[in-house]
């Protein structure tokens, strides 16, 4: 099956083809690093590991870069404001680079939290300043970027593509235009290369002064550092599309004359209980939070990812509950043919099973292929447990061959928990002592055994048959 994806520029369902047989380079746009990312950021950043997992699994060698932004990202998309890293710097008395470091962080374990794959690449915005100044230079040369003052802006006018991603017009945007319009700026949709401002915490030599990097620049001068003139993917959130991606747009192909980026991906925006997210409704969750609360982490993952990356989802409590849920039936599924595929046997596999396997791929495959149609893709999965767990007789060489399976969808979908390899022989037998109380209904005993347990760090699940299977404990 052949991978169609929804692109954002052509505004319709595309075929994808990589610029390189067998090769993707992907760019995502990644966190403002001034305060924790929280559930709504996470889920455009798990559209972008799905889409990266499943040309995985397609064969493709992904080469993935995520920017990590800690300088120029100001209050207003109009070049106003403050920056949002030095507002946190201000309200919390700390260095600018102090908290970008600590948010940075933040999102690493988050990331790694939720499973998320690693980029090959995060680039930092700060240390890249040298890779911008010459990108808006070349603007400058080129008669793309005007200078007026310390500040360096982009002619929008120059550039007749302009507003072809968001469908915007120059005339529909300066009709909108705010009445209060910055007199140096040729055109009111210019939008700044470089900024000067005194007031800035952080500041760079460049020829035209002391400064700082507009926003945009910064994914233009990174993504073709690090991937080229001409890559083949661009993800990010619906709330990007403009300004950042339609100036990101305009900069780079000013600059190298070539068309950019292939295929745009946008992720629609997430709801808590059908209302947007906000500091004041409270309901700004980070991942954490939601541990905090009692949710496993492989159940809110499954939960951000379950829906169409097209459509709003709708993040509920009760939706992590169902989440939950449905990775259990997975889990019980790979533990009975995991005890099953440990007896030693060098039967073959069926054609039945193989059967099985091979149209339960297929149906995840072709889903997925469908611009990544992810509710359709669990009903295959689903459907591929519920006829697993039907068969009689299954041999130790079919378990191996359906647990195979299941792993390989699940090296896209990322929920399945893996026991342990390390843990301790005083866990094991301590849970080896809780099964024996159990069977014994010495339910007082059990109860201490597991809460000492989970005092080192460790959780027995239990499951079927007085089956159980220990995991280090998450958070």
């Amino acid at each position: 099956m052949i991978l169609r994806l929804y692109n954002t520029f052509s505004k319709k369902v595309e075929e994808f083809e990589p610029l390189k047989p067998g090769k993707v380079k992907l760019y995502s746009c990644g966190p403002t690093v001034y305060s924790h990312a929280h559930i709504g950021n996470f889920r455009s950043f798990l559209v972008a590991d799905i889409l990266k997992r499943f040309l995985e699994f397609k064969g493709f060698a992904v080469t993935h870069i995520m920017n990590i932004t800690d300088v120029g990202h100001l209050l207003d998309d109009a070049d106003e404001g403050a920056d949002k890293l030095e507002e946190a710097a201000r309200r919390q008395k700390k260095d600018p680079l102090e908290i970008a470091g600590m948010y940075t962080d933040s999102f690493m374990a988050s990331s790694k939290l939720l499973n998320i794959k690693p980029a090959n690449h995060y680039p930092k915005a700060t240390e890249h300043i040298d890779d911008m100044i010459k990108m808006v230079e070349t603007l400058v040369e080129k008669g793309f970027g005007y200078i007026v003052g310390g500040n360096v802006y982009y002619d929008v006018t120059k550039f007749a593509d302009y507003g072809k991603l968001s469908g915007n017009t120059l005339d529909d945007l300066n009709a909108g235009a705010r009445i209060e319009v910055n007199e140096e700026k040729k055109n009111p949709q210019d939008f700044a290369l470089w900024k000067h401002d005194p007031r800035h915490i952080q500041q760079w030599d460049s020829p035209w002064g002391r400064g700082f990097p507009g926003w945009h620049i910064e994914c233009s001068a990174m993504s073709t550092k690090y991937l080229g003139p001409q890559f083949d993917l661009h993800t990010g959130g619906e709330d990007n599309i403009f300004p950042h991606h339609e100036c990101e747009i305009a900069q780079t192909e000013g600059a190298t004359g070539k068309k950019w980026v292939n295929y745009w991906v946008h992720t629609r925006f997430l709801l808590v209980d059908g209302e947007k997210m906000s500091k004041s409704k409270g309901n700004l969750y980070t991942i954490p939070e939601l541990i905090e609360k009692g949710f496993k982490k492989n159940a809110i993952r499954y939960a951000l990812i379950s829906s169409h990356y097209r459509q709003n989802y709708n993040f509920t409590f009760d939706g992590l509950k169902a989440a939950e849920q449905a990775i259990d039936k997975i889990n019980q599924c790979v533990f009975t043919l995991g005890e099953i595929a440990k007896i030693q046997n060098d039967q073959a596999v069926s054609d039945g099973v193989k059967s099985l396997i091979d149209k339960s791929l297929a149906a995840f495959d072709e889903a997925l292929c469908d611009d990544l149609n992810i509710s359709k893709a669990l009903g295959a999965v689903f459907d591929f447990i519920r006829e697993a767990n039907k068969l009689e007789d299954v041999s130790p060489s079919e378990a191996a061959a359906l647990i195979g399976a299941i792993e390989k969808i699940d090296s896209v979908l990322g929920v399945i928990e893996k026991s342990s390899d390390d843990v301790p022989d005083e866990i094991i037998k301590l849970a080896a002592e809780r099964k024996q109380a159990k069977l014994d209904k010495n339910w007082q005993r059990a109860d201490e055994i597991r809460d000492e347990v989970t005092a080192k760090g460790f959780v027995i699940e239990d499951m079927p048959g007085h089956e159980y299977r220990i995991k280090r404990k998450e958070g």
